[in-house]
């Protein structure tokens, strides 16, 4: 009685491992490219959209990584430098508010790829101008 005990134990370790060892499991991921640096001509002001600004973009993609990590194929990622390449190009349009500049950075990037879970941006306008010492001013958007 006590060895049958001992081999259904073990049975059971043994199928558990089996299992574990055929479930595909997803491997859910970020890239992040952060402190992205644009001049740019954004804002509420007429004298803003002369002048410019220094702005910062902080891009989080939540994609799963698991084909990519699989065949080391780039085609298979999200290329990084075609996101970066799509968020300087959204830089470039004039916009009134953050919020809508970092809406189409989200439309964009969603329409480019496939596959995306989630993202996050953030937009810094550095030393705006609302008459008083701020380093900056961010707005966040996830979608």
């Amino acid at each position: 009685m006590y060895l049958l005990s001992i081999v259904v134990k073990y049975i059971k370790i043994i199928t558990n491992y089996i299992n574990f060892a055929l479930v595909k499991y997803n491997e859910m991921g970020k890239i992040q490219l952060e402190a992205m640096e644009f001049y740019a001509f954004h804002g509420h002001y007429t004298e803003e959209q002369i002048v410019g600004n220094k702005f910062l973009v902080d891009l989080t993609i939540e994609t799963d990584m698991t084909m990519p990590a699989d065949t080391d194929d780039l085609a298979d990622a999200v290329n990084y430098q075609s996101a970066y390449k799509l968020v300087k190009q959204e830089m470039g349009k004039k916009s009134r508010l953050l919020e809508n500049i970092a809406k189409r950075i989200l439309d964009t990037i969603y329409v480019e790829f496939k596959g995306i879970n989630r993202i996050t941006i953030t937009i810094r306008k550095m030393n705006p101008p609302i008459g008083g010492k701020v380093k900056s001013v961010a707005v966040t958007l996830t979608r």
